[in-house]
């Protein structure tokens, strides 16, 4: 299948460290598997060609995943009009995207991804697939699915730990004991915050990073070390939590999320 983009880098996309499972292969096609299926995606200037274990639905599925349905031009007008710092910076990401991905496998990667580093993260989110995931099988290769609530909630706290998570074992355990009950979708952002926040190693910055890529709430953004270092600096303001947070809302709006991973995505292609 073949699908036309524009202002679109898939490899600035897969690469932006928001997504664990995607892998490069030489031939600058990617592989990566998005819930009950395995893709292979290539770009060629402006054209997407797809390969998939599975094609019911597949043109949605990638509209979806890589959010091609939403108004990128009407948000960045605004976050231009928003001062000449901003400007610049969109300027330099309008081949960007924000990926949605699925809220259980979110929340279990971003748990995860506490005190690691992406090589790491990725390891052991494909070991617990590997031990719990189904086989699927795409191009002569066995792949594992991302585990399903269902298959993964009756784990103990020791079964964690055998997959060396480390003192993320009762963190995810608490996760997924809760999970069914979240109902994210339902609750304003202030209160989804407060919501992921009552499970057990879920902070602020976590917590903000499920919401963005799992549940497309645009309005929440993470805010570490680079972030509070870029817009001090950026907007000579004072580097503190409370500050930033504050003068981001109030700047960017809705759109705040997408704003910080435009500054974020800018600084790391300089």
């Amino acid at each position: 299948m073949k699908i036309e983009v524009n202002n679109f880098s898939l490899k600035d996309i897969l690469l932006s460290g928001a997504c664990f499972r995607a892998h490069e292969n030489e031939d600058g096609s990617f592989t990566n598997i998005l819930k009950d299926r395995v893709i292979n995606i290539k770009q060629d200037g402006n054209v997407l060609t797809i390969k998939a274990s599975k094609n019911d639905n597949l043109k949605e599925i990638i509209y979806d995943y890589f959010d091609l349905n939403r108004d990128y031009d009407s948000i960045n007008k605004y976050l231009s009009s928003r001062d000449k710092i901003m400007k610049d910076v969109v300027n330099k990401c309008l081949d960007y995207r924000i990926l949605n991905q699925d809220s259980f496998e979110m929340g279990i990667s971003y748990i995860i991804s506490q005190s690691n580093n992406v090589k790491r993260i990725s390891k052991i989110i494909n070991n617990l697939c590997t031990k719990y995931g189904d086989k699927v099988y795409f191009e002569g290769q066995e792949y594992h699915l991302f585990p399903s609530y269902e298959q993964l909630k009756d784990l103990k706290v020791e079964d964690f730990t055998k997959l060396k998570v480390g003192f993320r074992d009762k963190y995810l355990f608490d996760y997924i004991q809760k999970y069914s009950e979240l109902d994210i979708d339902n609750l304003s952002t202030n209160d989804a915050f407060k919501k992921l926040m009552s499970i057990k190693g879920i902070g602020l910055k976590v917590a903000s990073c499920i919401l963005l890529f799992g549940y497309r709430r645009l309005d929440t953004f993470p805010i570490d070390t680079w972030v509070k270092k870029s817009i001090s600096e950026n907007y000579n303001i004072k580097n503190d939590q409370k500050t930033i947070e504050r003068f981001a809302k109030e700047k960017y709006g809705d759109y705040t999320g997408l704003a910080i991973q435009y500054l974020f995505h800018s600084q790391r292609n300089k």
